[in-house]
Parts: structure tokens; sequence; C-alpha cells
């Protein structure tokens, strides 16, 4: 991350007691490290303490290091991830994990946890879904479906199926409406608010908003996992689709500040590690609706924040390099176009041609 951009995001999240033992423990490690480099406890330390964007770097030789240590272990194969992730090393995540869950399927009897092999599912699915291969992504959903059959009675096994189905929809952007109950998942009601939104059914996306409000007023904060059903992802959630809703209906204003609001709760969050929760990046989705509103240098704000905290999500690519042109920016929207050409190569997906026909007009300027 170029200088000027960790002294941003320093400026925005200041480092609580918390992240400062993180390093404190990673610079511990480090020292274990730089005497035996395949020190397994070390090794994994140094992945989970400088797991954030400003300090990843930090730990990306650990994080090549580290597979190769317990090369049967499902959990030393999936721990790289963590870094690769930070860098958007999309392949990369996508490998690690099929070969976390291969492993976890090798060792799996009948009454065991599942954790190991819907962990390795649950982010290998980003992986594949942000190199643009849905097909695998799909059959991340199916192999999940076969996990919960048999594993019905382990909750959180059952939670992640919804999760993996609706980060599918929200990815690809293939909006579908999935039926609100008093049962539905924070994630379900995500993807189904924001599709309901795109459908052009507002009472949907309404319910949705509602229901995700009084999940939040209702949490018990006491779950500290990275999934958990704590207040800010869930208020996040909240702002997405009413905020679009708001947009729809034509409060531009009251729209915007809502998906600004949401960006601040974010902005107050740890900083993001592993797959995004929510599971769409709320600087993506404001970028999205500033662009919409025609204000392309707010839009290049946010996804240009977006990009610092996820990195190469092609989806905030493309809205950067959508932004810049907007503002007849050439050279900066030809970058990301490219970088967004890269990420989704020998894929045929109609955006695509958007950039192609874009590369190779500013060539043909030149």
């Amino acid at each position: 991350m170029p200088a000027e951009d960790t002294a941003s995001w320093e400026a925005r999240n200041p480092a609580g007691e918390g992240h400062r033992q993180n390093v404190l423990a990673g610079a511990i490690a480090l020292g274990i490290t730089s005497r035996n480099p395949k020190h397994p406890g070390a090794v994994h330390y140094t992945i989970h303490a400088f797991d954030d964007p400003v300090h990843a770097p930090l730990a990306l030789p650990a994080a090549w290091v580290f597979a190769d240590i317990a090369a049967a272990v499902p959990h030393a194969l999936h721990m790289p991830t963590h870094i690769f992730i930070q860098h958007g090393m999309w392949q990369q995540v996508s490998d690690s994990n099929q070969s976390a869950y291969a492993a976890a399927v090798a060792l799996w009897v009948p009454g065991d946890k599942a954790g190991d092999m819907t962990h390795a599912l649950d982010w290998g699915q980003y992986g594949d879904l942000q190199l643009g291969d849905y097909d695998k992504a799909a059959l991340w959903i199916r192999r999940m479906e076969g996990i919960v059959e048999r594993n019905a009675d382990q909750v959180r096994i059952v939670e992640a199926l919804p999760r993996v189905k609706a980060r599918m929809i929200l990815e690809t952007q293939q909006w579908e409406i999935t039926p609100i109950t008093e049962g539905s998942h924070d994630t379900e009601l995500l993807a189904t608010g924001i599709s309901a939104v795109h459908l052009g059914d507002l009472a949907t996306a309404q319910k949705a908003a509602e229901r995700l409000a009084a999940k939040a007023a209702e949490l018990n904060n006491n779950d500290r996992s990275y999934y958990a059903q704590n207040a800010e992802p869930l208020e996040i959630m909240v702002r997405s689709v009413a905020g679009l809703i708001a947009m729809t209906e034509g409060d531009a204003d009251k729209g915007l500040a809502m998906l600004a609001e949401g960006v601040e709760i974010a902005e107050s969050m740890r900083p993001p590690n592993g797959a995004p929760n929510p599971l769409k990046p709320i600087h993506e989705l404001y970028g999205e609706a500033l662009l919409g509103a025609n204000k392309a240098d707010e839009a290049a704000a946010q996804f240009s924040r977006s990009l610092q905290r996820t990195p190469n999500r092609p989806l905030s690519l493309l809205g950067l390099a959508r932004s810049y042109a907007a503002l007849g920016d050439e050279d900066a929207a030809r970058k990301q176009y490219q970088k967004l050409a890269e990420a989704w190569k020998d894929r045929d997906f109609p955006v695509l041609e958007e950039a192609h026909r874009y590369l190779a007009a500013a060539d043909d300027a030149d």
C-alpha cells in the first residue's frame, strides 16, 4: 500500500489497544520466524497478527510458508488465505481453500465437526467469485448443501449455506428474491433486499429492510466470531437496503445520506479481514449509488477507499474505471479497466466488452 494510502488508512482507523496488541504479537512472531522460518506457531500468529490491509504485506512470506509446514492439516492449508485476500490474490485464495477442503474431507468421519470443510468452502467461494468462476462458485454451494444435510445439528454449518447463496447473488448481480420469513438469515435479507430494489419490488425490499432493523434491535451481542450477528454489520445492511429504496423512490439525497451512514459505521469497525462482512461492501455500494446519481468525483473516492479495504475486487475496479471515465481521466480509467481485464481474463462477461472497447479507444487516441 503506498505511503499516502497508509497514512489515510491510519487517520481513519486509529489503532486501538487490541490493534496495538496484534502488532506487538506479530513482532514477537517475526522474531521467532527470523530464527526458525518454519516454526508453525510463529507463522500462524504472524498471519493472524497482520491480517489487516495495512500490515498484511508483513505476513506474506509467512503465508507462502505455512501451507508447506503441515500439508495434511486443513486449517494450515486455509490460513494463507487470510493474507492472500488482503492482497487480492484470488487464484491463491481459490487454490488454498480447495486444498484445505480436500484435506478436511479426507480427515472427516461421521460425528466430527464439519467446520474445516465449511470454512474452506466459504472463503474459497469468495475467491472464485472474484475470479469470475461462477461455475466453481456454484459447485461450492452444492458441496455446502451436502455438508449441511449430513450435519444439520451444527448451527454454524447450517448458517453458512444461506451466506454462500446470498454471496452468489450479490457478486454475480443475478438478482433473486428469496421468501422472507422469521427464520431468514441476515445475509438472505440483504441479498433479497438489494435484489428486490433492482427488480422493482420495493414492497419486498422494504420488508427486508424492516426485518434487518428488527434483528439489529433485538440482537444479543455475545457472539464475537467473524460472521457474528453483531450490531454494526446489521446496521450497515439496514442502511444499504433502505438507502437504495429511497433512491429508487426518487429521494436521492436521503438515500445517499443513509449509505454514507453505513460507510461511517464500517469505518468505526475493525479493519476488514476475510471475505467482506456485510457481503456487499458498503463503500462499493455507496460508490455505485453515487455514480448512478452522476456524482462521479465522489464515487471515485468511495471506490478508491473500497479498494484500500478490499484490494483488487473486480466490482470496485469496474466502478472506479467508470468513475474516472465519467470524469474524463482517460489514463486513470485505462489503468482500472486493465486491472479488471486481468482479474477476469478468459471470461466472456459483457462488462469486459466495455473494458476492451475503452482500452482500444484509448490506444487509438494515443
